[in-house]
């Protein structure tokens, strides 16, 4: 059974491992689902089973997913989250160059992947009902903080979707699941000089 708290990733092997991109697809796709095979994640992702199974075993290796007993056939293993999230601090990295340029890399790997996702939600916004093209926002801030604001910040915003998260996980387990779909929310809080 996943965590409730995300895992805050301190190791350089664990963030190089989820710092693949197909891994941080993977990693991605199993969450949405749940549970899921190595051939129904290689449909999703468009990679050969061999190659997912490989990258499973990586994510598996250090803790971020797991087998999950009970899947449907016996010949396929089934995996499932071993962590609700994960999360990545700046601290845990910034003392030694490799842990900078591999903290760097991940970071971009999973905003070009958000950016990724967003682009194919406006290239097919037109399929969606108008409901959820009303529903779906964009929106920037550009605020005068301090350090320990923007701290705060975050914190509210993550309490925020965590809360979403658990009352969406409570209606699903209740059986009110007509009408749901996989809502991606991508929050950033950073810096900036103009």
């Amino acid at each position: 059974m996943a965590n409730k708290e995300p895992r805050r990733i301190q190791d350089l092997g664990t963030l190089k491992a989820l710092g693949h991109p197909l891994r941080m697809q993977l990693f991605r796709a199993l969450h949405v689902a749940g549970t899921a095979t190595a051939s129904q994640l290689a449909d999703q992702v468009g990679e050969a089973v061999s190659l997912v199974s490989y990258h499973l075993r990586r994510l598996a290796a250090h803790g971020l997913i797991e087998e999950a007993e009970g899947g449907g056939d016996a010949r396929e293993r089934w995996w499932r989250m071993a962590v609700e999230g994960v999360s990545v601090k700046d601290r845990d990295f910034r003392d030694a160059p490799e842990g900078v340029v591999a903290h760097s890399v991940v970071s971009r790997l999973q905003v070009r992947q958000q950016s990724e996702m967003y682009e194919g939600y406006l290239d097919s916004r037109s399929a969606w009902e108008p409901a959820w093209r009303d529903a779906a926002f964009s929106s920037e801030h550009l605020l005068s903080l301090t350090p320990e604001e923007l701290r705060l910040l975050g914190q509210e915003l993550d309490a925020l979707a965590a809360r979403w998260s658990a009352l969406a996980r409570a209606a699903e387990e209740a059986g009110r699941t007509e009408g749901r779909e996989n809502v991606a929310v991508h929050l950033y809080g950073f810096p900036f000089r103009t």
